[in-house]
């Protein structure tokens, strides 16, 4: 029978990796809906291309514009628009697969809406469980809902513990590797004057521009952490963040007999997400073979924290109350915003995080209104901080 995929974000490069695996193997997947911000004319080649029922944007103007794109060729595709259709279309009975790929806080609504509705669930968008945590596995759990992991390090810890629950499975710690991004053995004074296009730049990843930063700072490591810690029932304290420059190892698990597993593979993320689509089977992903022999080493390193103070920043908030989270997610996402628009500097971003974080006292989470809450004044306060730098 075939999967019926909703793509949330479908024009972003995890969006385009998951379009890829599913055209290699169109025998077992259809796409019954995408899901786009703003990027019309790739949302419309698309639409084109696999021929969905469905197809959702952020703003009636780009609505209408798409629509108009796709009466002129007479596509059956339905376009919607907004969170609302965004958040039904995830949970619609023809839909059976909800791949969460939008990038940030606004992939938070319809992946739970998805999680709610007992939707498999290949999650990309790590903000939705840094923000909600308890709330989105509790749903997850009372639905039924299955939540395969997207990212390539929570991908490779899932496949080295097979599904097992670490607290049963003999489980030490988790480690998850990470690049070190563009900027592991730049001069730390030259770091204030790093332009986006160089933070961008990253190594070994073909990524989007927030995340692209995200990895630059390494704060994306500390939110990988937080997402580990729920996926994995996993206290923060048993899982660490190692630099791998190779980008080889994805992740490992070490077990209390001092066994380590490693899953290992080139960087290119259509590995881990042919692994979720068709867990517990496999198919062809398009990645090219592993050669070992082509491999002069494999180094790992401990993470710099005076040269990435934001992953730094996200261990302090790893172990606070579920609201420091929120306010550390919404901040990054305002400063990444700001110097993405050469608004402030590279080594700003923390600046702006550290302050926000000082400036919102805790308060309970205990519901989707108590996170979005939150959400929406660590963002006011980040554009303070902004505005008096």
């Amino acid at each position: 029978m075939l999967q019926r995929l909703c793509v949330l974000g479908s024009t972003g490069s995890i969006g385009d990796s998951v379009l890829d695996v599913v055209a290699r193997n169109s025998d077992k997947y259809v796409v019954y809906a995408l899901s786009a911000h703003c990027n019309i004319k790739k949302l419309f080649q698309q639409c084109l291309e696999f021929n969905p029922i469905v197809a959702v944007v952020s703003e009636p103007h780009h609505a209408i514009e798409l629509q108009a794109h796709l009466q002129a060729v007479q596509s059956r595709t339905e376009v919607c628009c907004g969170i609302e259709a965004l958040c039904e279309v995830v949970c619609v009975a023809e839909c059976d697969t909800v791949v969460a790929a939008i990038v940030g806080a606004a992939g938070l609504l319809p992946t739970l809406s998805a999680a709610r509705a007992g939707k498999k669930i290949l999650l990309a968008n790590k903000e939705a469980l840094v923000m909600s945590g308890a709330l989105f596995m509790r749903t997850a759990r009372e639905s039924g809902a299955v939540i395969l992991p997207l990212d390539s390090e929570h991908n490779a810890i899932f496949q080295c513990l097979q599904g097992c629950d670490p607290e049963l499975s003999g489980v030490e710690r988790l480690i998850l590797t990470a690049s070190g991004g563009p900027f592991r053995t730049r001069s730390l004074a030259s770091l204030r004057d790093v332009t986006p296009k160089e933070a961008c730049a990253h190594p070994n990843w073909v990524m989007g521009r927030k995340i692209s930063v995200d990895s630059a700072t390494m704060i994306n490591k500390g939110l990988e952490i937080i997402e580990a810690s729920w996926l994995f029932n996993t206290a923060p304290s048993r899982i660490e963040a190692l630099i791998h420059p190779q980008s080889i190892v994805h992740s490992m698990v070490v077990f209390r007999d001092q066994s380590v597993l490693a899953q290992m593979g080139n960087p290119d993320m259509r590995m881990s997400i042919a692994h979720a689509l068709a867990y517990p089977q496999r198919i062809t992903s398009g990645v090219a073979p592993l050669d070992l022999s082509q491999l002069s080493a494999l180094t790992f390193e401990k993470p710099d924290l005076v040269r990435f103070p934001c992953l730094e920043l996200a261990m302090e908030v790893i172990n606070q109350p579920p609201a420091a989270s929120i306010v550390l997610n919404a901040s990054n996402e305002v400063a990444v915003d700001a110097f993405l628009s050469m608004r402030i500097s590279f080594t700003d971003i923390v600046r702006v995080i550290d302050r926000t974080l000082q400036r919102i006292d805790s308060a309970p989470v205990n519901t989707i209104d108590d996170i979005l809450a939150i959400d929406d004044q660590a963002r006011r306060v980040s554009r303070e901080s902004i505005a008096r730098l």
